[in-house]
């Protein structure tokens, strides 16, 4: 595949810049066997699975990642996007900075009238630079620090800053272990009453953890597919919730994947047989189409921009054709698109 083959014009007005009422989204739901499209309400998710069914939920915990600091000397203003941590006694992580062209090894940047300091002491990519946080505190401190200082890191497509509501917005109702930069979209459709509702229908829920970094967002560049490299990113499948996922496999039940980074998840670690392994690592696992899913047999996902691996990712499990079908009828029909968008239902 090519990544020109994932190229749509998308209108910058079908990208939506605020959420609506939790629960509340439309649904297209896409049967690949019957090749039907039909228009739904969130709501009838229900109607789609039964007693013994799983829903792959992530529960990585999204923070304020995104800090704006000032270069000593100039006072400049640079935007600091922590991607993720390399070593936490020391202090070291990843980031991004904004403008990068004025940022170099050696700087010291300054955040606000806190203690927290940070020193950038190795490039990494173009805007990339690894950097360490001079602070006293120990780990819980630095990162109490973080949240107070840091702003919600909302995708740049949304075109907006980040507003106080968005700390509850972009966050799901089951999001438990902190380490996300960008939120399993597909779990903000989520309500607590919806999840209770699933329970008494006799739907398991079965937790898994892949903190979402850049490895999910980076850009694809490269026309052939095969030669992109993704980002690792730290995931955990927990005893337990292999066993629930198992358990459905072996009696032909739905595993549904929440997401696009759950369905990530499980898919990086498959056993010989085809069932799921528990396992604590890192992924890079990059999937396009064509691709022999073992583990999900129907995906929730969100309506994604052109050209992401989130949508290489969909086709793969949809269909490449079937789901190119979708997005067109989904623009016609002015469907609400990207991180606080409508939803998708692959069965």
């Amino acid at each position: 595949m090519k990544l020109s083959e994932f190229k749509f014009d998308l209108p910058e007005s079908l990208i939506a810049k605020y959420p609506v009422e939790r629960g509340e989204s439309r649904l297209m739901v896409v049967d690949r066997k019957a090749k039907t499209i039909e228009h739904k309400q969130f709501s009838d998710m229900l109607s789609y699975f039964g007693d013994g069914d799983v829903m792959v939920i992530n529960n990585t915990k999204v923070f304020p990642a995104r800090l704006y600091g000032n270069k000593e000397k100039t006072g400049a203003k640079i935007e600091v996007f922590l991607l993720r941590e390399l070593n936490r006694e020391m202090k070291l992580w990843d980031v991004l900075v904004d403008p990068a062209r004025k940022i170099r090894v050696g700087n010291k940047l300054y955040f606000g009238d806190s203690d927290l300091v940070a020193e950038v002491i190795d490039n990494t990519t173009s805007r990339g630079r690894t950097i360490r946080f001079l602070f006293d505190g120990n780990h819980e401190e630095f990162m109490k620090a973080v949240d107070e200082l840091g702003e919600t890191p909302i995708p740049r497509e949304m075109n907006r800053e980040a507003e106080s509501a968005d700390r509850d917005d972009y966050q799901t109702v089951f999001a438990q272990h902190v380490g996300a930069v960008a939120a399993p979209t597909a779990g903000l459709h989520f309500t607590r009453a919806m999840m209770k509702r699933m329970e008494i229908k006799g739907i398991h829920f079965a937790p898994v953890t892949l903190h979402v970094g850049l490895g999910t967002f980076r850009q694809v560049d490269v026309e052939d597919l095969t030669k992109h490299k993704s980002d690792s990113e730290n995931y955990r499948i927990p005893e337990e919730s292999a066993q629930i996922v198992n358990t459905a496999l072996d009696a032909g039940k739905r595993v549904c994947a929440i997401g696009t980074t759950s369905l990530k998840a499980i898919e990086s670690s498959v056993s010989a047989n085809s069932r799921l392994k528990p396992v604590e690592g890192w992924t890079d696992k990059f999937i396009f189409p064509p691709y022999d899913f073992k583990i999900a047999n129907s995906l929730l996902t969100n309506l994604h921009l052109p050209e992401s691996i989130l949508i290489m990712m969909t086709s793969a499990f949809g269909g490449h054709e079937l789901i190119k079908e979708a997005y067109q009828i989904a623009i016609k029909e002015k469907y609400r698109f990207f991180s606080y968008g409508d939803a998708m239902l692959i069965i």
